[in-house]
């Protein structure tokens, strides 16, 4: 059933802010009546515009208020619907593209050699993957990551440089608002169950993450070969299903910190072979 936004329910909102409830409160509200999150955004982003042009506020200011304002994100350059990009160093591939949630398939970022190059770099250095606790701050061992991986710093070396140089050319993005280069390997079974890559801005420990950059808004991974059978990078919201051949990579962004970017995904689980990624993570600023 389509959910219609009508003009009383438009004058509820602007009477909830009136009186004093934020945002989020109102937007929990309407979710809790059994409004779809991303129509109960959409219309409480639009009533609140609107109430502050009338009253002679800039609308643009409304995204101060909103639940999760709107952030810059990388995006590559696919004006004229390009078959292939050229980076200078490399062509690149544009094999399949999703509005929302904003996803582009590249095929052919990397060279064989520079993913064999990745992946000796990386073997001596693995164990087991940690992720980012939003609830400290740090990091812990996470039971929906069954991998190993290991992180370079920004430029470690000449072929990490190259590399990092190429990304940041291919989503038009600072070099340095990107975190180092994050190389997994995950053996038959192993899997990274769906999340988000964003920090959860209600978690304790996310305000000293942003301190180093910001909040995340963009991530590309690349598969470094291609798994025996299954691996795939997959989008739980879309029914999306991003199979991992060697050289290619998939880019989303996601606008806030907030479920209704869609950028939910996982890696599923690799069923014959072993899988090898390396995840560029990007920061909204630079990254310290």
């Amino acid at each position: 059933m389509t959910q219609v936004i009508t003009p009383e329910l438009r004058r509820w909102i602007v009477d909830q802010v009136v009186a004093g409830h934020t945002p989020e409160t109102v937007l929990q509200s309407m979710c809790t009546s059994g409004w779809q999150e991303d129509v109960a955004l959409d219309a409480l982003e639009t009533t609140l515009a609107q109430h502050l042009a009338e009253h002679g506020v800039n609308p643009d200011t409304v995204a101060a208020t909103s639940p999760d304002p709107v952030l810059s994100v990388p995006e590559p350059d696919l004006s004229g619907a390009p078959g292939l990009i050229d980076l200078g160093d490399r062509q690149v591939s544009v094999l399949t593209t999703l509005a929302r949630p904003r996803v582009v398939v590249f095929g052919g970022l990397l060279s064989n050699e520079e993913c064999d190059g990745l992946i000796a770099a990386a073997r001596p250095r693995m164990a087991r993957s940690l992720t980012v606790e939003t609830q400290t701050g740090g990091e812990a061992v996470n039971a929906d990551r069954t991998s190993d991986g290991m992180f370079f710093r920004r430029g470690e070396t000449e072929l990490i440089d190259r590399i990092e140089q190429r990304i940041a050319r291919l989503v038009r993005w600072p070099l340095h608002n990107g975190e180092g280069l994050q190389v997994l390997n995950y053996q038959p079974g192993a899997q990274y169950k769906p999340h988000y890559d964003y920090f959860d801005p209600a978690a304790a420990g996310t305000a000293t993450i942003l301190k180093r950059g910001g909040q995340r808004v963009g991530t590309l991974v690349m598969y470094l070969n291609t798994p025996t059978q299954g691996g795939a990078t997959t989008f739980p919201d879309v029914g999306l299903a991003v199979a991992a051949q060697r050289g290619n990579a998939v880019f989303f962004s996601y606008d806030r910190p907030h479920p209704t970017t869609q950028t939910l995904h996982g890696g599923a689980p690799v069923l014959a072979g072993e899988k090898w990624v390396a995840t560029k993570w990007l920061r909204e600023g630079e990254f310290v």
